[in-house]
């Protein structure tokens, strides 16, 4: 899954993104709220000051696949340059502070901001290239191999130790990986009966590489 690298944009603070784009405003956004409805109108550009956001894609039932998360520094809602309904939402996973900047402030951003528009474009392809990635894993691999991959690319050394440091529930997992919360949790189980992994306030800690199939 894709993590949105930092932007041009994000040592800039409210008063100097106010001068680049001086009809944007600051807003602040509560954990859990949905910023951005897919299938909204396209009319603006986020910028994240602080806190931290997941892309989603979902269901009528309420199931959902996350496609991405943004931290700090980060900026959404990008699609705005060809005026289409949104693709996806946006929920804070934290209580967020954006920039928000119209689609006429854009236009001079991109016109005036050389630095800004490359990275856009960065942006974009390494989206796509996340998007393919995400379509081969859920054509080509199961449930298992999802979750082994979403560990192994998630874990990292802390205290000799291997750890996901994100704290994440099942369904949480679920959605990043595009599967069940149910066989989440029977992958779970199975793991830590074997002493692969065990899991501590819904953090996941490697004992031993995990099997190749399950």
């Amino acid at each position: 899954m894709l993590t949105q690298p930092i932007g041009p944009l994000a040592s800039l603070d409210e008063s100097a993104l106010r001068t680049l784009a001086p009809h944007g405003a600051a807003r602040s956004y509560p954990k859990n709220a949905v910023i951005i409805n897919e299938g909204d109108e396209t009319d603006s550009l986020y910028v994240l000051l602080s806190g931290r956001v997941k892309v989603f894609v979902s269901e009528e039932d309420g199931r959902e696949v996350v496609l991405s998360t943004i931290r700090e520094g980060g900026y959404f809602g990008e699609l705005v340059i060809d005026g289409g309904p949104r693709s996806a939402s946006i929920m804070a996973l934290e209580p967020c502070r954006c920039f928000v900047i119209p689609m006429g402030d854009i236009e001079g951003l991109l016109e005036h901001n050389p630095l800004f528009g490359r990275h856009l474009i960065h942006l974009l392809i390494s989206k796509v290239r996340s998007l393919v990635k995400q379509v081969r894993d859920l054509a080509l691999k199961d449930v298992y191999g999802r979750f082994a991959k979403f560990v192994d690319e998630n874990a990292i050394e802390h205290n000799g130790a291997r750890v996901v440091p994100e704290r994440l529930t099942q369904q949480d997992i679920a959605a990043r990986i595009g599967g069940s919360r149910e066989m989440v949790n029977r992958i779970v189980k199975d793991l830590i009966a074997g002493g692969y992994i065990s899991v501590d306030a819904k953090q996941i800690t490697v004992h031993k590489r995990l099997p190749a199939h399950w």
